[in-house]
């Protein structure tokens, strides 16, 4: 069983960077699969970003390529999101997510997580 707890959200203007962090119970973190989840009113839940179970290999959607950045802190046990370039369109709650499979890519379908985190909430103004 992994619980996760997300972090660092809040209300920015636009051009403006948050971090997002996710703490992970559970000893093999290391060896987890993590993803990052938007979701905005009205709308189906969107991939932000991810890295495979090792971390060496990521992945981003194609609205925050060249914006976002994932990371992963092992010996804290804690995924990162760093948001920089911030767009109201980015306004959401944003969801970590993890599993325990071990595949070479970054995985970006939702239903593939098996834990997720209960969100926290990023509002980008004009």
């Amino acid at each position: 069983q992994v619980q996760l707890v997300e972090s660092g959200g809040g209300l920015v203007q636009a051009g403006d960077s948050l971090r997002l962090s996710c703490a992970a119970s559970g000893r093999t973190f290391s060896t987890t699969a993590m993803g990052w989840f938007r979701q905005a009113p009205g709308k189906e839940r969107e991939f932000v970003a991810a890295f495979n179970w090792n971390g060496i290999s990521t992945d981003y959607g194609d609205s925050v390529k060249g914006r976002f950045t994932i990371s992963r802190d092992n010996a804290k046990s804690t995924a990162y999101l760093q948001m920089n370039s911030l767009k109201p369109e980015d306004t959401g709650v944003y969801y970590c997510a993890a599993t325990q499979r071990r595949r070479g890519i970054p995985i970006m379908a939702p239903d593939m997580y098996d834990y997720w985190g209960q969100g926290t909430q990023v509002t980008v103004s004009s």
